[in-house]
């Protein structure tokens, strides 16, 4: 590599120490991060604001803008109120049955929308529930953004990577549900699991707030019938709009953006207002997590690790597929999942084509869609779902850390990814057809 290459992997590295001991805060160390890559030559104007390869994911950005503009127009209907009284009457107030109802709702949501989409809709709904149970929310934040990032890799429009791998692999709607989602429902259950044992010590009841849940009726928490019945409507057109955009031809973040734009107009809300309840130091992270990542990208650093990954596995299908899957979790946990894969997929493409083009070598498609979608889980910087938990958790008065996150993420990444194992060399090796 270049000297200008190890330049930049030092920068990357000193930022991302910076953020995961949280010396500084994680928004100057991402844009401190970036503007030095800037200032070395590593990336510059063009590649960092308008390339789709290197620069900042203005597509994430704008789905994140348009979803936070619905989530605060709703949250003012009381709408999260009603939902967080339901579950926990659901649940008979028990914190544990909380948990599961919202990962699951959690997981299934993240599979028919995405994964940022219902983080930002459930986070509001947890906060009034464990204030309500009197217990502590961020066990509850951290299980959702993990539970997030498990139900988006079934689906094609889940999680973004796989959007990228689709659009690369020529795959469809039907095809990851086919391929996917039996194994995503299977991690789904081991997760559940998982959070009994993970989070026990948030698990402590209290008998009295749990009789003064159960006698509280959800329909007295709706505030504004009209403007929720608006924001159901809007919402659920913005929800078909997500699954069909393969037929519409519609970007998810021009769906989003268009969304929020119009629910504002007819919620009668004053902009200014709901306007400061977007997550902007959110998006400012994400931003420079784009450039530096894209600075990587631009210099060849991720490119050098990819190739050689590739010509290590070279004609060994299924020791490529192991190496892809462990591989794709270890960069994913690093840095984020997106550009990674946008990396990375070329490669795959070329790995797909030299080992010939039957049924059998897709199973390297599902290894970085697993391996990238699950892999993101370990690091609180490695998903786009986890950025958000955060920056919601810090608004909310209940900050989270990098490793407060990181120390349950990585348990949950490298188990999810180790049962994925066994079901890739059953499915596409021993009972391949």
């Amino acid at each position: 590599m270049s000297a200008i290459a190890w330049i930049a992997v030092a920068v990357f590295a000193t930022a991302y120490v910076l953020i995961a001991t949280e010396r500084v805060h994680r928004v100057t160390a991402a844009l401190g991060g970036a503007t030095v890559m800037l200032l070395i030559g590593a990336t510059d104007a063009e590649h960092a604001f308008f390339s789709e390869e290197t620069g900042i994911d203005w597509n994430v950005i704008v789905l994140l803008i348009g979803m936070m503009l619905i989530v605060a127009v709703v949250q003012r209907t009381g709408a999260f109120e009603y939902l967080a009284i339901w579950s926990a009457k659901r649940a008979r107030g028990q914190p544990f049955r909380v948990m599961a109802i919202l990962v699951v709702v959690t997981a299934v949501a993240s599979a028919v929308l995405d994964n940022v989409t219902t983080v930002l809709l459930i986070a509001p709904v947890t906060f009034l529930v464990c204030e309500r149970l009197g217990v502590p929310v961020a066990p509850y934040l951290i299980a959702e953004a993990l539970a997030s990032n498990i139900g988006g890799t079934a689906t094609l429009v889940g999680d973004p990577p796989n959007i990228i791998i689709a659009s690369r692999a020529n795959l469809s709607y039907n095809d990851f549900l086919w391929h996917l989602a039996p194994l995503v429902a299977v991690l789904l259950v081991v997760f559940i699991g998982m959070c009994r044992w993970l989070f026990r010590f948030a698990f402590r009841s209290d008998d009295e707030r749990i009789a003064a849940v159960m006698s509280l009726r959800e329909r007295d928490a709706i505030r504004d019938p009209r403007l929720l019945a608006i924001s159901l409507i809007v919402l659920g057109v913005v929800t078909v709009a997500f699954v069909l955009h393969t037929v519409l031809h519609l970007e998810p973040a021009v769906v989003a953006i268009v969304g929020g734009l119009v629910l504002l107009a007819l919620s009668r809300l004053e902009a200014g207002q709901v306007v400061k309840d977007v997550e902007w130091p959110t998006l400012a992270f994400f931003a420079g997590l784009f450039v530096m990542v894209g600075a990587l990208v631009n210099t060849g650093v991720i490119d050098k690790v990819a190739t050689a990954a590739a010509d290590a596995t070279e004609g060994r299908l299924l020791l490529a597929s192991m190496v892809l899957l462990w591989g794709s979790a270890l960069l994913s946990a690093i840095v984020d999942n997106i550009p990674y894969v946008a990396t990375m997929s070329p490669v795959v493409a070329e790995l797909v084509a030299a080992n010939g083009s039957g049924s059998q070598s897709q199973v390297l498609w599902w290894s970085l869609a697993l391996g990238a979608d699950l892999g993101g889980n370990a690091t609180a910087v490695g998903a786009s779902a986890n950025v958000v938990i955060l920056g919601l958790a810090e608004r909310g008065g209940r900050p989270i850390s990098f490793w407060e996150f990181t120390r349950y993420g990585l348990v949950v990444a490298t188990v999810t990814i180790a049962a994925s194992m066994p079901y890739l060399w059953l499915r596409y090796f021993v009972f391949a057809s």
